[in-house]
């Protein structure tokens, strides 16, 4: 079924990841309008302002960690949920 891009089942559940996130964002936008609110980094930001800073941010925190050789790679998932709550916190 993932042959006609040589994906593996990770990357896949990577991109369903990432378009169900969207998909959950833009009902909760419509659903529940917000207004933009100022937080640590001064500047207005809504929840998808957020999300697009934990996905990049999440994105720099993954490439640190292979290249830094940190150890095995699910527990820079705990540090990009743990930036994540920060982010949808504080900015």
């Amino acid at each position: 079924m993932l042959d006609w891009m040589a994906w593996t089942w990770p990357t896949a559940a990577f991109f369903g990841v990432i378009a169900a996130l969207l998909i959950t964002f833009t009902i909760l936008a419509i659903k529940y309008p917000e207004t933009p609110r100022t937080g640590i980094l001064r500047i207005e930001t809504t929840r998808g302002d957020r999300l697009f800073i934990t996905l990049l941010g999440s994105a720099f925190i993954n490439i640190a960690w292979l290249g830094l050789g940190f150890g095995p790679q699910y527990f820079a998932l705990l540090v990009c949920l743990g930036y994540a709550a920060a982010v949808f916190r504080w900015v």
